[in-house]
């Protein structure tokens, strides 16, 4: 957790607030997500109402619209997490929300984005977690087989991160 200040975590911190003033492309997600907000200035703790997990629709903030990113104004995507980012540090443009998280991807700079959801899952990654923590979820309260019958394909959280690559320069030829 961000929140615990490991010292391998806040050496990260301080990376990415170099990288941050060179420009570096930079997609933070989850864990990535909340250490880059937390590098920059802004609050990260344990989200209200507990864990976010399954497929969750994705809804676009007004501030998209002066970003280049090419979304729908609602998609689905794949959460899981106990942590998020509270107060997003100052200039920084929250794009999406969930019901539950209303930052689930942030704008830092021309460069840099993260998302508190997982763009890289696919549904059968998603079931797995949705498994692995099935006692967790029923004891806070969640019912594991719904939040599992529910999960779903993501293809628009998926294309976000191919269009970051693509946009910052990244092509199979480069790697």
């Amino acid at each position: 957790m961000v929140t615990e200040r490991a010292a391998w975590s806040e050496r990260t911190a301080g990376w990415i607030r170099d990288a941050m003033d060179v420009e570096l492309p930079m997609f933070g997600v989850c864990y990535g997500h909340q250490l880059m907000a937390h590098a920059l200035g802004g609050r990260v703790d344990y989200l209200p109402g507990g864990r976010e997990i399954g497929t969750q629709s994705i809804e676009l903030t007004p501030a998209v619209a002066a970003d280049p990113l090419a979304l729908p104004a609602s998609f689905r995507a794949h959460t899981t997490h106990e942590q998020s980012v509270l107060e997003p540090p100052a200039g920084t443009a929250v794009l999406a929300r969930s019901a539950r998280d209303p930052h689930q991807l942030l704008r830092y700079g021309p460069r840099a984005i993260s998302t508190q959801f997982h763009p890289e899952f696919n549904a059968e990654v998603m079931r797995a977690y949705i498994r692995r923590k099935h006692a967790d979820m029923r004891g806070e309260g969640a019912d594991p087989q719904q939040i599992f019958s529910a999960v779903a394909a993501t293809p628009f959280a998926r294309r976000l991160l191919r269009q970051f690559s693509r946009r910052h320069g990244w092509t199979e030829a480069t790697a």
